[in-house]
C-alpha cells in the first residue's frame, strides 16, 4: 500500500464525511441562528426555545436526506472493498 493510495483513501473518508454530514448541519445551524436572532429581537432567553426547534428540523432533514446519506457512505464503503481486493491480489 502506497502512501499515495493511504492519502487518497483519507481524503475520499473526509470527503465522504462532510457530504454525508452537511445537509444536516447547515440545517442545524441555520435554524440555530434564526433563533438566536429571534431571541435576541425578543429578549425570550428559553433554553427549549433553542432545542426543540434544531431537533425538529435535524429530525426532519435526515428523513429527507436519509437516502442520499446511505448512498453516500455505501458507495464509499465500496470502493473501500474494492481497493482491499486488488491489494490481496
Amino acid at each position: 500500500m502506497s502512501e499515495e493510495m493511504i492519502i487518497g483513501v483519507l481524503r475520499d473518508a473526509i470527503t465522504t464525511g462532510i457530504k454525508a454530514a452537511a445537509p444536516i448541519l447547515i440545517v442545524a445551524i441555520v435554524i440555530g441562528l434564526a433563533v438566536s436572532i429571534f431571541q435576541a429581537t425578543t429578549q425570550i432567553q428559553e433554553q427549549t426555545l433553542t432545542f426543540v426547534p434544531k431537533l425538529i428540523g435535524v429530525a426532519l432533514m435526515g428523513l429527507v436526506t436519509s437516502k442520499f446519506i446511505m448512498h453516500t457512505v455505501v458507495t464509499f464503503t465500496e470502493r473501500i472493498f474494492a481497493m482491499i481486493a486488488n491489494i490481496m491480489k
